[in-house]
């Protein structure tokens, strides 16, 4: 019986430290611990400020981010535009200046989008961009469904007050702001 107990002694002497190697090995350790985060972020068009958030997945002793961070504009991929009507009038027998546009905006996407359009124009060799043209708008065009198009439609007459009015006013490029 005492060498019964002796080989008994021997082999959990033996099989203990590979047991013991075996359950620490399995079990995860800190190194593998992953957490998700949403990080707030910002971009700004104009004088108007949208905000956005994106997840990430992070180290579980990654801090948790504080302050939003600022992002480029997020414009729609697989986006076409077709210029139905265009018209510029510089200057009126009113001394006002007249603009009128209807563009469709085409969403390519198998998902809807809300956002709104972004105009480059050219006017008098001045090119700028601007997404302003929304708050006057007829239609607006804040969201487009999957696959589908939108008629943006613009119809403003603008008092000149003594300014002088561009001579030309040509719309270069539209491009669609992802705003959610």
């Amino acid at each position: 019986m005492h060498n019964q107990l002796f080989l008994i002694s021997k082999r959990i002497k033996f099989i203990f430290p590979i047991l013991l190697a075996f359950i620490l090995t399995a079990c995860p350790s800190d190194d593998d611990c992953t957490k998700t985060i949403t990080i707030p972020q910002f971009f700004v068009v104009g004088n108007q400020t949208y905000s956005t958030e994106t997840t990430q997945e992070v180290p579980c002793d990654f801090p948790e981010p504080t302050e939003p961070e600022v992002v480029d504009i997020p414009f729609l991929e697989n986006f076409t535009y077709e210029i139905i009507s265009f018209t510029y009038i510089g200057e009126t027998d009113n001394n006002t200046t007249i603009l009128q546009f209807e563009i469709q905006l085409n969403n390519h996407n198998n998902y809807p989008v809300s956002g709104l359009p972004y105009f480059t124009i050219n006017s008098s060799e001045l090119e700028f961009s601007t997404a302003n043209y929304v708050n006057d708008a007829v239609n607006p065009c804040l969201s487009i469904q999957s696959n589908s198009s939108c008629l943006f439609t613009f119809d403003q007459e603008y008092p000149l007050n003594g300014t002088l009015a561009p001579t030309t006013f040509e719309i270069v490029n539209v491009q669609y702001i992802i705003t959610d």
